[in-house]
């Protein structure tokens, strides 16, 4: 997820998900040219890159390699399920989240 502002404030979580997972998992995260890095690399991927400065607020308190909490479940599953259909049927397993603070 992306949020519109200077590259040096652009934040970024990647999420990593499968239908054995209990829930998705943070598997990379950070701001400025790491971020860029996340990003770069999911669209090298064909991995979507959806903006929601919000989420990914709440994403960033998650340390790497754990599970998202039970509270950011809907959020997540609401942007799995619209990716999945976005995809024609496409597993949802990853998704790469950026963001930047409002100027």
């Amino acid at each position: 997820m992306a949020r519109p502002g200077s590259d040096a404030t652009r934040e970024a979580v990647a999420l990593a998900y499968s239908q054995t997972d209990a829930a998705p998992r943070v598997v990379a995260k950070g701001k400025g040219l790491i971020a860029e890095q996340i990003i770069a690399r999911a669209k090298e991927h064909g991995i979507y890159v959806h903006e929601s400065p919000e989420l990914v607020a709440l994403l960033t308190q998650v340390d790497i390699d754990e599970r998202i909490p039970p509270q950011l479940y809907m959020a997540v599953a609401e942007l799995l399920a619209w990716l999945y259909r976005l995809e024609h049927g496409s597993p949802a397993t990853q998704i790469g989240l950026s963001a930047q603070p409002p100027p």
